[in-house]
């Protein structure tokens, strides 16, 4: 086993390895490696890391990555924060997130978090 610094470590050793396997966020995918079908218990069915299958749950690494900030108790939002949510939350926001790899929120959660802003 060799421990690696971060994701695009991972995914460099194992496009240098043909025997390794590695985890790693699926943003940090490249062409030098391949996202396998996993399932979630021994025995079970393994679903590939599909858009579908990570919005319904069946592909078990599938994850949110959430945005925190910092503000006052009772305060607005300051103004560039909360531009830039909205820019995160636009379908413009969205087509940069698949752009660098990663899989865009459903609509309707995007919708719902903007809706949060106002």
């Amino acid at each position: 086993m060799k421990e690696q610094p971060g994701s695009a470590s991972v995914v460099l050793a194992v496009t240098e390895d043909d025997a390794a396997i590695g985890y790693s966020g699926i943003g940090y995918k490249t062409s030098g490696v391949k996202a396998l079908a996993i399932a979630k218990k021994d025995g079970g069915t393994a679903y590939a890391p599909t858009y579908e299958n990570v919005l319904n749950g069946k592909y078990p690494l599938g994850r949110m990555l959430y945005l925190y900030v910092a503000k006052k108790p009772n305060e607005p939002l300051p103004k560039l924060i909360e531009e830039f949510i909205k820019y995160i939350m636009s379908k413009q926001g969205q087509q940069t997130v698949v752009k660098d790899g990663y899989l865009p929120l459903p609509v309707a959660v995007a919708d719902k978090q903007l809706a949060v802003l106002n």
